[in-house]
């Protein structure tokens, strides 16, 4: 099969002008459709395969992304390792808005969203104390530092339901946590890319303080989206050059991670529920 490096684009980075585009794969998933169509094609030489997270003109809110959709699609047409790209709100005074953040770990504070492949019919339990690709974010890193774009080589992602911004008590509560950013959407990618074993990292634009920073008590969609916008172009430049250090004959963290984590006897592990999860956990089977 063909492989692929995935590219998730967040708030403000619904396509890249760089992204030579070959082919529209219309995927249908044992969870609906992906945001959208698998776009595929070269960036800067490397076959990719690019994803709009919120769907054509920003359809979807943060709740509302059909997250397995889009990891088991990916799966299925060959993504061996995703760069997903996020709007977030800085929880740091030393994180500007504008500057860039390579994230490390994450803090689950969603409420009511699918984020797990495993269920209905067969357990597994997959680590998630690091939850992120150290050899994707040292290639995020290297491109930061030879770009010279203003960046934080680690921190910690909370993610919220949203889609309303952080109250100012929550705001103050994530930052005594030690968080760095507050988001809304990659912690359900982060899960379920590890569940089916695709390296995945983030990095994560800076747009505003949130609300509990004095000169930014409270955050408006119009200043977001100026700062996101001013982002994405440099987001564009470090993926193009992250992609073309990527080594597809690496062998990857996340590779093999479901060997001993399925819990449920094999014979017991009915037909259908392999069929659903195929491209995810066929080869055990």
């Amino acid at each position: 099969m063909k492989q692929y490096l995935g590219i998730i684009g967040g708030s403000g980075l619904y396509s890249m002008k760089d992204f030579v585009f070959d082919e529209r794969l219309t995927i249908d998933t044992p969870y609906g459709l992906p945001s959208t169509p698998l776009m595929a094609g070269k960036l800067a030489g490397v076959d990719c395969v690019f994803l709009a997270r919120h769907g054509e003109g920003h359809v979807f809110s943060p709740s509302e992304v059909n997250f397995r959709a889009n990891i088991w699609a990916m799966k299925k047409v060959g993504v061996k390792a995703i760069f997903s790209v996020s709007a977030v709100g800085s929880l740091r005074e030393d994180i500007h808005p504008g500057h860039m953040v390579v994230i490390d770990q994450y803090i689950d504070r969603t409420k009511i969203r699918p984020s797990t492949f495993f269920e209905k019919g067969i357990v597994a339990h997959v680590s998630m104390a690091r939850p992120v690709s150290q050899y994707l974010r040292e290639l995020l890193i290297a491109s930061c530092r030879s770009l010279k774009i203003t960046y934080h080589e680690k921190g910690t992602y909370v993610c919220i339901e949203g889609p309303q911004f952080s109250t100012m008590a929550e705001s103050h509560f994530y930052r005594s946590l030690g968080a760095a950013v507050v988001g809304m959407t990659n912690l359900q990618e982060a899960k379920l890319a590890r569940e089916a074993e695709i390296d995945y990292a983030t990095l994560a634009l800076s747009t505003d303080y949130d609300c509990w920073h004095p000169d930014h008590d409270h955050v408006t969609v119009d200043q977001v989206v100026a700062v996101v916008r001013a982002n994405a172009l440099n987001a564009q430049r470090i993926l193009a050059d992250a992609v073309k250090k990527f080594d597809f004959s690496k062998k990857l963290e996340c590779e093999g991670i479901l060997k001993g984590a399925i819990m449920t006897h094999h014979e017991y592990i009915k037909p259908d529920v392999i069929k659903r999860l195929e491209p995810i956990i066929g080869k055990y089977f």
